[in-house]
């Protein structure tokens, strides 16, 4: 009984660890995968380096980006930060 005692404030604060730093990282995680996983060709996105532009192809891992009337660029799929609606500025 008493090494239970000793070893609850321990077990305590890993319980505490993993619901307040690891579960939401998670659940952060699996929303960039399922948005990635998501992206189509026309779609409006904003890399992880703040290049905005429109998805002009879309390969496995790659799509190839589009600003306006400007060069294509060819990024990872993993480099697309998030997907912005017709009406955000």
């Amino acid at each position: 009984m008493g090494t239970l005692a000793s070893l609850l404030p321990i077990i305590l604060m890993f319980v505490i660890f993993y619901f307040l730093l690891i579960r939401p990282q998670q659940k952060r995680q699996k929303q960039v995968r399922q948005m990635q996983s998501d992206l189509q060709k026309g779609d409006k996105v904003v890399t992880i380096g703040g290049f905005h532009a429109e998805i002009h192809a879309i390969d496995e891992n790659t799509v190839v980006l589009q600003p306006g009337d400007g060069p294509r660029l060819t990024y990872d799929r993993s480099a697309i930060r998030e997907v912005r609606n017709d009406n955000e500025q």
